[in-house]
């Protein structure tokens, strides 16, 4: 893996018709976000080769937002990204990572935030960037990292959708 995308699913709705959380569908303004980041990290040519997909609906829905941008993404549905922590997220994306360039992960909160946490500070970033991602990451967030040989991560970017309301 050359290069790791996390990107936190859009907004959803705050319950399901199921009542479920999993079930939880993307907001008119979730769709939106998802759809605009997809085409935010595509104009800047941070295009997936694997998407690992969280298979709640919300997730779902977000890839099938931004999918468009990436249409040579070949979309992996991963049970163990649903609440899944930093370090599950880490050894899905690290396993992708052997046989793709471009390892972008769909999935959740607290976990995504938290890994993005750990690669800013191992990868030596400023502490006002580190103090940013602690903060804040929004859903539609994504951030972007470059992965050298050693496996060692560099920050290459963190996006926040623009918000319209």
């Amino acid at each position: 893996m050359e290069r790791l995308i996390l990107f936190r699913h859009g907004k959803a709705e705050p319950d399901s018709e199921s009542g479920d959380d999993f079930d939880r569908r993307l907001a008119v303004r979730g769709e939106r976000e998802s759809a605009a980041m997809g085409e935010t990290l595509a104009d800047l040519g941070l295009k997936p080769d694997i998407a690992l997909v969280s298979p709640a609906t919300r997730t779902r829905e977000t890839w099938t937002a931004a999918q468009p941008a990436f249409p040579r993404a070949q979309a992996r549905f991963d049970d163990d990204l649903y609440h899944a922590d930093s370090g599950a997220v880490r050894r899905a994306a690290e396993k992708a990572g052997e046989t793709a360039a471009t390892v972008m992960v769909v999935g959740h909160n607290p976990g995504l935030q938290e890994l993005a946490v750990q690669l800013l500070v191992e990868g030596g970033a400023p502490a006002s960037l580190v103090s940013r991602a602690q903060r804040r990451f929004p859903t539609a967030a994504a951030a972007v990292f470059l992965i050298d040989s050693n496996g060692r991560p560099a920050f290459d970017g963190l996006f926040f959708p623009e918000r319209g309301d």
